[in-house]
């Protein structure tokens, strides 16, 4: 399966339109459980009246930005990324919405560690995509001041679909021997949970991976129909998982702090 594809697909709609990108970040909320459990412990780590300074590593869309700067309001972000016009679109979006307060650079995360330090520092389905995985959360650490926060989410091992995904250079981590990489790199770990257990991983497949056969086959047609029918039952089962203690679970969310 090829995610990059309808990635670009959607960057390229977001650039002609730029309306387009608060709804489509508002529908990233309303269909990827992953993002729901990121923000929460976002809002868990930080008060209003905090002021956070981020590390979007890998930010993709950069909506964990948009979210960070729009809600925290003296807030300040830093994203790196491989799609410069991935970052190039958000900074023109920012340059609006949040003046002065958003920068970028085209890095990679193997081998680059910012100059500033960061009280916090997103991993978000990046790891999954690269190979030296030591030095990048090495880097991290580094990047990171101390009692930073460090918020990974990555599939686990239990991720048989992560095991067909073209992009990934692994199908998905043992959710001990993530641990034990972070705590040799110097890292607490603060928290540590498997996602999408059996209620989640239901959801993924409702709103996910169905959509997505349906688009294969050309019928984007009746994915608004299919939505309207399928979404409550998918929004029950997504605030479900997040209240289970999932015992094993298709997707791990850490949080580790450096002492």
């Amino acid at each position: 399966m090829e995610y990059d594809p309808l990635k670009n697909r959607l960057a390229r709609a977001i650039d002609m339109f730029p309306a387009l990108r608060k709804l489509v970040y508002m529908a990233f909320n309303l269909i990827f459980l992953r993002q729901r459990y990121v923000l929460k412990e976002i809002r868990n780590l930080f008060r209003e009246t905090d002021k956070i300074d981020l590390y979007d590593a890998g930010a993709g869309f950069c909506q964990y930005s948009a979210y960070v700067l729009s809600h925290w309001l003296n807030s300040n972000a830093f994203a790196t990324d491989l799609k410069t016009d991935y970052l190039r679109s958000f900074s023109a979006y920012a340059d609006i919405y949040y003046p002065g307060r958003f920068t970028y650079k085209t890095a990679d995360l193997q081998t680059f560690t910012p100059s500033q330090k960061f009280n916090l520092a997103l991993a978000i389905d990046i790891m999954e995509h690269i190979e030296d995985d030591v030095s990048t959360l090495n880097n991290l650490y580094n990047a990171l001041e101390k009692k930073g926060y460090l918020l990974l989410s990555t599939p686990s091992d239990l991720n048989e679909t992560a095991k067909f995904t073209s992009e990934h250079i692994r199908a998905g981590y043992n959710k001990k021997e993530l641990e034990n990489k972070l705590n040799r790199i110097g890292f607490r770990i603060i928290k540590s949970i498997y996602t999408y257990g059996t209620y989640g991983a239901l959801s993924w497949k409702l709103l996910i991976k169905i959509p997505l056969q349906l688009i294969s086959k050309k019928l984007y047609p009746l994915l608004p129909l299919y939505y309207l029918l399928v979404y409550p039952l998918a929004e029950i089962l997504m605030r479900l998982d997040m209240k289970t203690d999932n015992k094993q679970g298709t997707g791990i969310l850490i949080v580790a702090q450096k002492p």
